[in-house]
């Protein structure tokens, strides 16, 4: 069943690895939306956690998710205001949303260790698209150079992130 939910959250979040194949590339507004969009599921994912989970560590996991990803979508907001920037929804952003959607109905179906288990695997399997995302597409495609800073700082983040779920999918197995 470990093994299933591995591989549910790995095809789960196989839309994101999609960026990469579009011919043009995103646009920064569309840029915009995919990282707004990741942050927020990701928001969501640790609610659904804090809600669920009685581990302490998986519970303190989820709070930095929530926090960390909150303050990086609130300074994404901040920037494309300033820029005047409207985010543009797009094929990738809705299918993350859409996937995201399924995750949490199979997460909520589980209760203790097994929720604790899969909702961390889905983490590190998440930063791990993400991050793949944004390093080979989304950074190399914004123009916007401060636009790019904020995705690569929040990459360097992105990735302590996906080392702490790996590392925390190995004690919660």
């Amino acid at each position: 069943m470990f093994r299933s939910l591995i591989l549910a959250a790995a095809v789960t979040l196989a839309p994101a690895a999609a960026v990469s194949a579009q011919d043009a590339g995103p646009t920064d507004a569309q840029i915009a939306h995919i990282a707004w969009t990741a942050g927020q599921l990701d928001v969501a994912a640790a609610r659904q956690a804090l809600e669920k989970s009685t581990n302490p560590e998986v519970r303190a996991f989820a709070e930095l998710m929530a926090r960390d990803h909150a303050a990086v979508n609130d300074q994404a907001v901040a920037l494309v205001t300033r820029l005047q920037v409207t985010p543009e929804a797009n094929p990738v952003s809705a299918a993350l949303t859409e996937a995201a959607a399924a995750t949490h109905a199979r997460l909520e179906a589980l209760e203790g260790e097994a929720f604790d288990a899969a909702y961390v695997a889905n983490e590190a399997a998440f930063h791990r698209t993400v991050n793949g995302a944004l390093s080979g597409t989304l950074i190399p495609q914004a123009d916007n150079a401060e636009l790019k800073a904020l995705l690569e700082t929040g990459l360097t983040l992105f990735q302590s992130h996906q080392t702490h779920a790996e590392h925390l999918a190995a004690s919660v197995r």
